[in-house]
């Protein structure tokens, strides 16, 4: 590769950084901060990513708007000045999405709702816990790590690609690594923090969850024939490109986490 090269790959690297530290300081902040702001943050991402699923899908613009604003109302009943992550929400989120069926007729539409909607439902569920914060911190950890380590073990190692068709720069290399680096910071959080023993050995099952939302909307993005999901975020594509692994990872983390009162309502 030429200097011109080399300079450029640096500045995107640079910016791809840079932007991703804004975001990581900003979920923190609204994760620490909980209660409304948080509620908010997360509502107006998943919004986002109702919009983006919809613009691969080439729902059109009055669909789109349809598709958002369904979401809206169980985004809105999740809130805490509302019924809150509970029953009731999940129940208009099933509700919205078989709404978007009706109006538009297309089920990959009435899936962008549960698709936006679902991870912000789980992981205000795990906030509300009396451990919440410990417990939403995990499982952003692990998603980051798990996309950390994955990208510097596939860059270091190389080797046999893990779904060429898909993402042909993704390796076997990296989903190891990924998940080594997820298991790592969860057995940190076990030692000094007290996390779960479920939690921490499910930790693995979690980054491979994480990974495999990766490789679903690269999925997403090679039957739309475009290279990323968005350009709102500069060195990352849109909003899809950043949260698929949060995406797919944070409805089993959840279950995980209320697993022990599931438990004790059955029992």
């Amino acid at each position: 590769m030429s200097t011109a090269g080399h300079a450029v790959q640096r500045s995107e690297l640079a910016t791809r950084a840079a932007v991703g530290a804004v975001l990581v300081a900003a979920a923190l902040t609204g994760l620490w901060l909980g209660g409304v702001v948080f509620w908010i943050m997360l509502a107006a991402v998943s919004l986002g990513v109702c919009g983006e699923w919809a613009d691969l899908a080439g729902a059109g613009r009055a669909r789109k708007r349809l598709l958002m604003f369904a979401l809206s109302v169980p985004l809105a009943i999740m809130g805490p000045l509302a019924a809150g992550p509970d029953f009731f929400a999940l129940g208009l989120l099933v509700g919205a999405a078989g709404f978007a069926l009706l109006a538009t007729r297309r089920s990959d539409l009435a899936g962008g709702i549960l698709y936006a909607g679902l991870p912000v439902l789980a992981i205000m569920l795990m906030r509300d816990q009396a451990r919440g914060l410990l417990f939403t911190f995990w499982v952003f950890g692990v998603v980051w790590l798990c996309d950390i380590g994955a990208y510097f073990a596939g860059r270091a190692i190389g080797g046999p690609r893990l779904a060429p068709a898909i993402s042909p720069n993704k390796t076997w290399a990296g989903l190891i690594g990924g998940i080594a680096a997820a298991s790592l910071f969860a057995g940190v959080l076990h030692l000094y923090q007290g996390l779960p023993w479920r939690l921490t050995l499910a930790t693995p099952l979690i980054a491979a969850i994480a990974q495999a939302g990766d490789l679903y909307e690269s999925w997403l993005k090679r039957r739309a024939g475009v290279k990323d999901s968005g350009t709102l975020l500069p060195g990352h594509g849109g909003l899809l490109d950043r949260l698929d692994g949060m995406i797919a990872a944070a409805p089993v983390a959840a279950f995980l986490v209320v697993l022990p009162q599931v438990r004790g309502l059955i029992g």
